[in-house]
């Protein structure tokens, strides 16, 4: 056996190399010798091949040596003595000569390319089954990092021929149906990037949630990628919005969140790595700025196009150059294997009770049965099947426990953490990241996981009823009428892509505002007119911000972008916000801005606070948060809409504000549209739809104004009702108007997805579109479908040809 059927540089390898190499080093070897020309950057370096690793289990009589230990397994001897006694067998017995030098070689050769003798090295494991699409299990082997000189490199070389054997890989292999001794194992070893004095993390070309695919998601931790493939920290998380990386004066990063990443991982003293705290410093500030991000997403796109499949890929940020690098690839193998066509769905029917614990949500799906509490994986039959499996971190020795599981809870991990990666890959609901769940959950207790309620999973008190549904997404019959999605949380908006839906007809900027943003804007302009205690609350909130409004305008464009990026290119009409002064009072900072009102629902809100002196600046932020969105981030199919607009002046002036911020209707493709919630936005209808470009009618706030019925009183619930003949009556009569005037007319209530009928009476009056919840989407789009087919009775349908089109996309680079 010659040396270069033992030892290969990567620039001598291919993906289709996975039997000789693995598929790390052959995807290593794909990315140099294919990429480079894109500017991807991959650290240098070479592998063993399997036909070394064959060579070594023929010597010493290792091969009969680890066939009797599985003999040994299959007769019934615990897995864990089993892979130990292999294991010891591997790591004492001597590499063959050819080996040890042909390593040498190229570990010298390697020295003088990068310009410094012995340098550090990463030695990873590279099965030759590993990330093959139908056996994918990342993190079966061991790494080493930080391996610096001959000796040591070949004693880490010699481990990882031994990990082919951990407990986990044995007992995944018996899964899957290999056979234990036809799978090899490949070494490859790579130049550090020294990201121990910088950061380095993960990389999706899907949200790895949901399998979103317009968007590539990087996390990023200070110090060596293990704390966040590990979960050992909470990594920062930037969302990156593809369509927009084509243009290069768009800024296609739609979304930062900053994580604790209170541990990082360094260079020991004496060679591999010490895990250690991070300051208070690096906590709060981000790994990465936004043009590194988009290097990062780029570099991943290319790759993405380049394999044809989505890729899960490893990134590295040099502290002494500020070079990136891409360390690892692999294809994605959890969500592209989905079924695109159909929407699996669960969801609790009980009341929910107390919420022991929550954290990052892993999977849309809810687990429930007994927790167990554990600090280190125990033997199989200590952990019964069905159990919850509560701890700090997970690594790859708890997999075999991991798929018992009906559910898992962790303290610590982001996304893309080991636990997450796994979950997923098992189907097992998990919540992540939790920080407190081994001190609040207890041995025994019975808990429900709930993983379906957004971006943040629930652990519930005792067991809690839900149900299961699946639904054919392309047996969902076509309809003329645009069935449209409300949608208010901007952290579950990824789930509903797969739903054929036109667009979204009502996204409440007042939802982003309470729940992320959690501070009333003049409170941000104004922080002399806060007491004390608000003004600490509102410095901690805003704490990193030089200008405590971009705290604001940060995280309601982060909101509305990934609200809009969701269903790109199709219509998202942002309703801006609506809050009641009673509502707006609760915010942290608000009292001091709002009035007392006997009768909020009628009084200062919508767009009469939009020009008013008390509320102008605030806003203005809404508007720099809309105009970041639809001219930074190129995310032109955002629509805005103006609710409660009383008369024809009120209208004219907020137009004048929008247009002094920067937001004049018709430059840059810019709609905005009015709620037609008042009796009197019909009854001018011509002349409001002379002001904007289209209505959407608030059946509740119609009803309500129409009788002249308060809608939150319980003393007239029976009186409030949508069907009543003035209400239908004045829909009927805005439909025709506005479409004569060339103004679609939609409805954003929920009254189509609770009756069949209503919705039935909005086909035949004509309407344009109707936007119901997502979860009412399926019945709502069946029932249209039926109305349509049974004619259109009184009402008038608009001629497609003048139906409003989609948002045009942002420009090609």
């Amino acid at each position: 056996m010659n040396s270069t059927r033992r030892v290969i540089p990567f620039t001598q390898l291919c993906r289709n190399d996975v039997s000789r190499v693995g598929g790390k080093n052959a995807s290593l070897g794909e990315l140099i010798v294919q990429l480079a020309s894109s500017g991807v950057t991959v650290p240098p370096g070479f592998a063993t091949t399997a036909e070394a690793y064959g060579e070594l289990l023929d010597r010493h009589g290792l091969r009969t040596r680890i066939e009797e230990q599985l003999d040994r397994f299959h007769d019934g001897a615990a897995l864990e003595d089993v892979g130990e006694a292999i294991r010891s067998l591997i790591t004492a017995a001597p590499l063959p000569e050819a080996l040890r030098d042909g390593i040498a070689a190229a570990y010298e050769e390697l020295g003088r390319a990068v310009g410094r003798p012995e340098p550090e090295v990463a030695v990873r494991s590279s099965a030759t089954a590993e990330d093959l699409p139908e056996a994918s299990f990342a993190g079966q082997q061991e790494t080493y990092l930080n391996v610096r000189g001959t000796e040591q490199l070949l004693d880490a070389v010699r481990h990882c021929f031994a990990s082919l054997y951990t407990d986990r890989a044995i007992d995944y292999r018996e899964r899957m149906g290999f056979d234990h001794l036809r799978v090899a194992l490949s070494v490859g070893v790579q130049v550090m990037v020294r990201s121990d004095l910088a950061g380095a993390g993960v990389i999706f070309t899907l949200d790895p949630e949901s399998g979103f695919p317009g968007v590539v998601v990087v996390s990023a931790a200070w110090g060596l990628g293990e704390t966040v493939v590990s979960g050992q920290t909470d990594p920062d998380e930037y969302t990156v919005f593809k369509p927009s990386l084509k243009d290069p004066v768009l800024n296609p990063v739609i979304d930062v969140r900053v994580g604790a990443k209170r541990r990082k991982a360094v260079y020991a003293v004496h060679g591999l790595t010490d895990t250690v705290d991070t300051t208070a410093e690096e906590q709060a500030r981000r790994v990465l700025t936004d043009a590194e991000v988009r290097q990062l997403a780029e570099w991943a796109v290319a790759v993405e196009e380049h394999y044809g499949c989505p890729m899960d890929l490893e990134w590295a940020k040099d502290g002494i150059t500020g070079g990136l690098a891409i360390v690892q690839a692999r294809p994605e193998t959890v969500q592209s294997r989905r079924r695109a066509t159909t929407l699996r769905r669960c969801r609790l029917t009980g009341a929910p009770g107390k919420v022991l614990a929550e954290g990052i949500a892993v999977g849309e799906a809810v687990g429930a049965g007994p927790v167990r509490l554990l600090d280190t994986p125990v033997e199989l039959d200590r952990f019964p099947a069905g159990a919850v499996l509560v701890t700090s971190i997970t690594d790859p020795d708890w997999e075999p426990i991991m798929k018992r599981a009906a559910a898992i809870v962790t303290d610590h991990g982001g996304r893309t953490s080991h636990a997450a990666i796994v979950s997923r890959e098992l189907g097992v609901p998990a919540v992540v990241g939790t920080g407190n769940a081994t001190e609040v959950l207890h041995d025994g207790d019975h808990t429900t996981v709930s993983c379906t309620e957004g971006s943040r999973g629930k652990v519930y008190a005792g067991l809690l009823p839900y149900e299961e549904t699946e639904t054919d997404l392309a047996a969902l019959p076509a309809t003329r009428t645009r069935v449209m999605l409300n949608l208010a949380d901007p952290s579950a908006a990824f789930r509903w892509w797969r739903l054929p839906a036109d667009g979204v007809g009502l996204a409440r900027l007042e939802f982003i505002v309470a729940h992320q943003v959690k501070v009333h804007p003049m409170a941000l302009l104004h922080p002399d007119r806060l007491d004390a205690a608000d003004r600490c609350a509102v410095d901690q909130l805003t704490e990193g911000y030089l200008d405590r409004t971009a705290c604001f305008t940060d995280r309601l464009a982060y909101g509305i972008a990934r609200i809009a990026a969701s269903r790109w290119p199709d219509p998202v009409v942002v309703r801006t916000s609506d809050f009641k002064t009673n509502e707006y009072a609760k915010l942290l900072g608000g009292r001091p801005f709002e009035p007392v009102e006997a009768n909020p629902m009628i009084g200062w809100r919508g767009a009469s606070r939009y020009y008013s002196d008390g509320y102008r600046d605030g806003f203005a932020l809404e508007c720099r948060a809309l105009r970041r969105v639809r001219d930074e981030m190129g995310l032109t199919n955002v629509i805005i809409m103006i609710p409660f607009c009383r008369t024809l002046r009120e209208a004219d002036r907020v137009l004048d504000v929008m247009a002094a911020e920067g937001l004049r209707r018709g430059e840059n493709g810019l709609k905005v549209y009015v709620m037609a919630e008042i009796p009197a936005n019909i009854l001018l209808a011509q002349d409001f739809a002379a002001r904007f470009d289209g209505f959407s009618i608030g059946s509740n706030d119609l009803t309500q104004l129409t009788l002249g019925v308060d809608r939150d009183s319980e003393a007239l619930a029976e009186v409030f009702d949508e069907n009543d003949p003035a209400v239908t009556g004045l829909i009927r009569m805005l439909v025709p108007q506005a479409q004569a005037a060339g103004r679609p007319v939609g409805l954003c209530g929920q009254r189509p997805s609770d009756d069949p009928a209503f919705a039935a009476f909005l086909v035949h009056a004509g309407i344009d579109s109707v936007s119901v919840a997502p979860d009412s989407f399926a019945a709502v789009k069946q029932h249209v479908a039926a109305a349509e087919e049974h004619g259109h009775g009184e009402g008038r349908m608009v001629p497609a040809g003048n139906r409003p089109t989609q948002a045009e996309p942002p420009p090609a680079a």
